[in-house]
């Protein structure tokens, strides 16, 4: 159920559609769509939305209108963003590739990637194809966009008008109120399994918190990024509740609800900074309320204790956060700490901003110590990469190492619709609890986000940067492919090693003509390996979470493992993350109408990117050994839009889906897609597109694998060793097949030859 409702309700009947809408959530429902769901493990609202399209299509509707809505309204005009969240966004693709009925001829999904504002909706309208057909001119949509939105800003005036009414009487009858604070979605009786009617029976009112969000605002900067319209809403409520005596909190979230982790800490700490106890509860399609109506009675009996002993001890709700700032100064003799992301990239990254002139230190060391730590000190929902950074980070402070009174530390930020964006918030938390808050962090980002005097992205460094990315992906072309058919074991890692430190060095100091040179000598000197390529192995490349899918440690060595169990293992270049990254801009101008200036800005980047691969290229075609090519993000950009929207933009996006794609084309049929458990992004473009790629290429053997610290390792052996059991067979297959043609081939031949003799 989105927020928005009653707008797209009054537009669609403005425009003259009869409006039928799906049967009441029930537990129904859900059984209904649960052949059609790809991931276990995607919040309860979401796996409801498969039996609520099963039961428009049970009616006969032939027309469905389920848009992508990546941003919503900005309510408060400090917050950083106004992103919705992933499944929000994006789960209509889903749908799209695992409702079979949903496939049928005369079935019409509309599911666009729409803005929602009136002047571009109705500019992007009149563009789409799917709204051709219904030759609606300009000024009828204008009209149902004015009609939409006064409906909607009606229906936001009521609650609002709600929330304050109530407020006044709990207060003027010395009576007690809960927000109970969740997504619009949590209101559904289904979904919220009755948690409203059992606070109500105990002698409570409820409240939502978009009720009381408008009448005051959270205090800025507060520790997380505040990209989410909901979370900066609930922020709002929680301001509100600890300032009024009469109320409390609850927050609903959804289990799996990864961008939830970073809401619940926040939430907690205002509430805790006003002497405010935090109840929170998870949803899931368990409906045993057992556990929930403790949790509540718990609170009615902390408030009771409270209001007896009188010792509402008021506290000023100072929670807001003072950053430390990385200045100038700390330049000279501050050592800076990176954490490991991509062992083989990062390496030379270091190399690169140490020739810029920072101290950088790689924290190489990642142990199961390292995970324990990070468990420790961050939010046990947060992703496993941001447990992993955050685990590196208080480890190599706590080791005594370091002087902490001139150390800093470093952590990358896109300022997408990930949770990601927020692993910084996640690190200063950590730093506090462990007593480190004095250290300042580093957000390295080229969106202009937290800006540091210290720290300045520079055009050489810039430069450093992406000749660093090139040289990273081609050693790990290098090494992987030659490693796999390597006669002289060891030889391609030597190699290897003694071109990392070239690479250091030519990173350093380099003219253009070096570098490009390098690259040549670099491609020359691994063809000299000779390599023992008689017995034919599966490739298989590896997709997934950008960290999860480099970090050794982050995927269990997933790497190691398929080369023990005879594979060749891909990984795909980093440089084509970056190029994806550049696309944001250009395909939100496309979709949404916002951002023309970026869009050129970002077009320009790309050239740049590919004129730098250039010598890559040609020096990897005039190679005997088939290396895969640096990507081409406009073909892999038109390949994927028979899957799903390039819209996809949180997280790896449409990318991953295109990744797929590229292995596929280029004879990779074998892909294990790895991600962290809960990724909402993947849900979408990784778990999600599985099935329609599968129908599109039936060679495709995808095996989608979850990492956390809590993931059965066996379990994630076994679906390697699984997909190389089928990888092998299929394998065998077409080798079979091609001798057979061969044979026949000959036999034709033979056949000939005798009749001509």
């Amino acid at each position: 159920m989105y927020e928005d409702y009653p707008f797209w309700f009054t537009f669609l009947t403005s425009l003259g559609f009869r409006v039928i809408l799906s049967e009441k959530s029930t537990r129904k429902t859900y059984e209904k769509g649960m052949e059609s769901m790809p991931s276990e493990s995607v919040c309860y609202p979401a796996k409801l939305s498969h039996g609520h399209i099963e039961s428009l299509l049970e009616q006969g509707i032939k027309t469905i209108f389920y848009p992508c809505i990546p941003y919503s309204r900005k309510e408060y005009e400090k917050a950083d963003n106004h992103y919705n969240c992933p499944i929000v966004i994006s789960y209509s693709e889903v749908l799209k590739n695992n409702v079979e009925g949903l496939k049928k001829d005369d079935i019409k999904f509309l599911n666009p990637f729409l803005p929602f504002d009136k002047k571009n909706l109705v500019k992007k309208i009149m563009e789409l194809d799917e709204f051709k057909c219904y030759n609606f001119t300009k000024t009828e949509l204008t009209q149902a966009a004015e009609k939409a939105e006064e409906e909607y800003q009606n229906c936001k005036k009521d609650i609002r008008n709600k929330g304050t009414e109530t407020v006044k009487y709990l207060e003027e009858n010395n009576l007690k109120g809960i927000v109970l604070a969740g997504r619009p979605y949590h209101v559904d009786p289904e979904i919220n399994h009755g948690i409203d009617t059992l606070i109500t029976s105990l002698g409570l009112s409820v409240l939502t918190e978009d009720s009381v969000s408008d009448k005051t605002e959270a205090k800025r900067p507060i520790r997380v990024v505040d990209q989410w319209v909901y979370h900066a809403r609930l922020y709002a409520a929680a301001d509100f509740v600890g300032k009024h005596d009469c109320l409390e909190l609850v927050q609903l979230n959804s289990f799996g609800c990864g961008v939830d982790a970073v809401t619940t800490d926040q939430v907690e700490e205002i509430l805790t900074s006003f002497n405010k106890m935090y109840t929170l509860i998870k949803i899931d399609e368990v409906n045993n309320l057992g556990a929930v109506r403790i949790r509540i009675r718990s609170l009615l009996a902390s408030m009771k204790k409270r209001e007896q002993e009188k010792v509402q001890e008021k506290k000023d709700g100072d929670y807001g956060i003072k950053k430390k700032i990385f200045t100038k100064e700390m330049r000279k003799d501050y050592t800076i700490l990176m954490p490991q992301m991509a062992p083989i990239h990062f390496e030379l990254l270091e190399a690169a901003v140490r020739a810029s002139g920072y101290r950088v230190e790689l924290l190489r060391e990642c142990t199961s110590k390292t995970v324990e730590t990070g468990l420790k000190y961050v939010n046990n929902d947060a992703c496993y990469p941001s447990i992993l950074v955050t685990g590196q980070m208080i480890e190599a402070l706590q080791s005594g190492k370091y002087d902490l009174n001139k150390t800093a530390l470093i952590m990358s930020q896109t300022g997408g619709g990930c949770r990601a964006t927020n692993y910084i918030g996640f690190i200063r938390k950590a730093l506090k609890d462990a007593g480190f808050e004095s250290i300042p962090v580093i957000s390295f980002n080229i969106v202009g986000m937290e800006k540091m005097p210290g720290f300045k992205l520079t055009i050489p460094l810039a430069e450093r940067m992406l000749k660093m990315v090139v040289y990273a992906d081609l050693l790990q072309k290098m090494l992987t492919k030659n490693r796999a058919y390597e006669v002289n074991k060891g030889e391609t890692q030597k190699l290897f090693d003694t071109w990392m430190e070239k690479c250091k060095k030519l990173l350093e100091k380099s003219t253009n003509k070096e570098f490009k040179q390098s690259i040549y000598d670099i491609v020359n000197d691994f063809e000299k390996i000779e390599l023992d390529t008689s017995i034919q192995k599966p490739k298989v490349g590896i997709v997934g979470e950008v960290l999860i899918k480099y970090h050794p440690f982050g995927n269990n060595f997933v790497a190691d493992l398929l080369e023990k169990e005879g594979a060749e293992v891909i990984l795909p270049d980093f440089m084509g993350f970056v190029k994806f990254m550049c696309t944001h801009k250009i395909t939100f101008n496309n979709l949404l109408n916002v951002s023309k200036t970026s869009s050129k800005v970002m077009k320009a980047a790309i050239k740049l990117i590919d004129i730098l691969e250039k010598d890559v290229k040609i020096a990897l075609a005039n190679s005997k050994k088939n290396y895969l090519q640096p990507c081409d993000i406009w073909h892999l950009e038109d390949k994927v839009k028979d899957v799903l929207s390039i819209g996809n933009q949180t997280g790896e996006g449409w990318f991953l889906t295109a990744e797929m794609i590229e292995y596929i084309e280029n004879d990779i049929p074998n892909i294990v897609c790895v991600q962290p458990f809960a990724c909402l992004p993947n849900h979408v473009v990784g778990k999600g597109v599985i099935k329609t790629i599968r129908e599109k290429f039936p060679d495709a053997n995808i095996s989608p694998v979850d990492y956390d610290p809590g993931a059965s390792e066996a379990n994630q052996t076994n679906r390697i060793k699984l997909l190389m059991t089928v990888a092998k067979d299929n394998l065998r297959a077409k080798q079979n097949e091609k001798q057979a043609l061969e044979n026949e081939n000959k036999s034709i031949e033979e056949n000939k030859t005798e009749e001509n003799v």
